[in-house]
C-alpha cells in the first residue's frame, strides 16, 4: 500500500469546493474516469522487434530511434516490463499486441501459420491482471512486404499469404476476446503504397477491397472481437499514395460497419483529428484511437499534456462518445527508458480525459444560448481551475503513486533488471 500525505485529502477538499462553485461534481468525475480503459502499445518495450525467430529488418514505413538499455528480449520480459507500468498507472487497462509478439521460442513459425497456442501465455497473464487484450496482425518486417504491398499485392499468392494472416489474426483475437470475456479490438493496418506516383491508384485499391472482404467472411460476436481498419497519409517508402487511405477506409468502414481508427500521426501535421471524431461516428458503429505525437508527421514521440491530446479527449467527453471510443496508445521511443514511457504517455491521456470530465456545463450552455464571449470566457476560466488536485486524488483512490514518485521504482526496475539486458 502507498502512504500519502494527510495534504492530499486536504488540497481535494478545497478542489472539490472549487469545482462545485461552478457546477462540477468532482466525484463523478473520478467515477468516470475509473471506468475508462487505455489500450497500452507493446510494441513501446522492444522497438517493435517482435519475437518471431526468423526476424527481418523493421520496414513498412517504421523507423525506430536510440538505444537506451532494457529493450525486451523475449515475451517474459516484456510482460514483466508491462506489469511494472501497470502498477504505476491508475485505473484498469488493456494491453495491445501485434502478432510478431507470440510465445514462439525457437520455433520458426511464419505469419500464415500464427495459432492460439502462441498467445495463451499472454491471455492467461491477461486473465491473472483482470486486464484485456487487444490484437493487430502484423503486415510489415517481412520479406514478403518488402515490395510495399501486401492485401493489394498484385500477385495473388501474395495476397493469399497475407489474407490467412489477417483471417488467423481475426480468430486469435476472437479466442482471447471469448477467454477474458472482453472483446478484443483486432486492428488492422498495412504498409501499401509507392514512393513516386503510380500511373493507376484505383486497381491496388479494388484488390485491397476484395481483400478485406475475404478477411472478415468469417462471423464473431461482438462481445468477442471488434474489427477495425486504419488508414495513413504516407509513409517512409510510400510518400507519393497510399493504398489504404482515410478515404478509403472510411467508406469501406462506413459501407461494412466497421470500427474506423485514427491514428494521430496519420494525417497532415495541420490537420487535428478531433475535428474527424464527431463525423466518422455519424457513419461508423465505433471508433478506434491510436493517441499519439507527431512532432514532425507520424514520428511516435510519447504522449504530452499538450492541446492535440486535449482535444481529443475534450470532444470525447463533450459529445458522450466514449461508450463508443477505444482509446489506444501508439509510440515508440528507444531514446528514454521504456517503461516511463509507457507510464507518462498513459497518464497524459487519462489526464486529458479527467480535465474534459471536469470542464464546467457552462461552455455548453453558453454556446448553446448564443454568448459566445461567455463560452470563450468559461472554456478559458477552466484551464487554471485546480484539475490536478483531482488527479493526485485520482491516484490516491488508485493506489498509485503521485506526481513524480513512480520514477522512484522505474530507476530502482532499470538498476536491478533493465541494466543486466544486452
Amino acid at each position: 500500500m502507498t502512504e500519502y500525505p494527510a495534504s492530499v485529502d486536504q488540497a481535494y477538499r478545497l478542489a472539490r469546493e472549487r469545482y462545485a462553485t461552478v457546477g462540477v461534481d468532482t466525484e463523478q468525475a473520478l467515477e468516470k474516469l475509473a471506468t475508462i480503459s487505455i489500450s497500452i502499445q507493446c510494441w513501446q518495450g522492444d522497438d517493435v522487434r517482435g519475437f518471431e525467430s526468423n526476424q527481418t529488418t523493421l520496414s513498412g514505413g517504421i523507423a525506430v530511434t536510440g538505444s537506451h538499455q532494457g529493450a525486451a528480449r523475449h515475451p517474459d520480459e516484456l510482460r514483466a516490463d508491462l506489469e511494472l507500468a501497470l502498477k504505476l498507472i491508475p485505473g484498469s487497462h488493456r494491453v495491445n499486441l501485434h502478432a510478431m509478439y507470440g510465445d514462439f521460442g525457437r520455433e520458426k513459425v511464419d505469419r500464415d501459420a500464427i495459432e492460439i497456442e502462441h498467445f495463451r501465455r499472454w491471455c492467461d497473464w491477461a486473465r491473472s491482471l483482470g486486464i484485456g487484450l487487444d490484437f493487430n496482425p502484423t503486415c510489415f518486417s517481412h520479406p514478403l512486404s518488402q515490395s510495399g504491398f501486401t492485401l493489394s499485392h498484385p500477385d495473388s499468392s501474395v495476397r493469399s499469404f497475407w489474407i490467412d494472416h489477417c483471417v488467423r489474426s481475426r480468430r486469435i483475437a476472437a479466442w482471447i476476446g471469448k477467454q477474458l470475456a472482453s472483446p478484443s479490438v483486432n486492428n488492422i493496418w498495412i504498409p501499401d503504397g509507392a514512393k513516386d506516383f503510380p500511373a493507376d491508384r484505383l486497381t491496388p485499391r479494388i484488390r485491397l477491397s476484395e481483400s478485406l472482404d475475404q478477411i472478415f467472411n468469417e462471423s464473431f460476436t461482438p462481445a468477442e472481437l471488434i474489427d477495425s481498419v486504419e488508414s495513413k497519409l504516407f509513409g517512409l517508402g510510400s510518400e507519393a499514395y497510399v493504398v489504404g487511405s482515410h478515404e478509403f477506409y472510411l467508406g469501406y468502414a462506413a459501407k461494412h460497419q466497421k470500427s474506423i481508427c485514427l491514428d494521430a500521426g496519420h494525417f497532415h501535421p495541420t490537420e487535428s483529428i478531433a475535428d474527424k471524431i464527431s463525423s466518422v461516428l455519424m457513419f461508423v458503429p465505433q471508433l478506434l484511437l491510436h493517441v499519439s505525437r507527431p512532432m514532425r508527421w507520424d514520428s511516435d514521440h510519447v504522449v504530452l499534456l499538450d492541446d492535440p491530446t486535449q482535444a481529443i479527449a475534450f470532444e470525447l467527453v463533450r459529445n458522450n462518445l466514449l461508450h463508443r471510443t477505444h482509446i489506444g496508445l501508439d509510440y515508440f521511443d528507444a531514446s528514454i527508458n521504456r517503461i516511463a514511457a509507457w507510464i507518462i504517455g498513459t497518464r497524459n491521456t487519462l489526464k486529458s480525459l479527467l480535465i474534459a470530465l471536469l470542464e464546467p456545463a457552462s461552455v455548453r450552455l453558453a454556446e448553446e444560448s448564443g454568448d459566445l464571449t461567455e463560452r470563450l470566457l468559461w472554456m478559458e476560466e477552466s484551464k487554471s481551475l485546480p484539475w490536478s488536485l483531482v488527479w493526485d486524488k485520482f491516484c490516491e483512490i488508485q493506489d498509485v503513486p503521485i506526481g513524480h514518485l513512480w520514477w522512484g521504482d522505474v530507476k530502482e526496475y532499470e538498476s536491478n533488471v533493465l541494466s543486466f539486458r544486452n
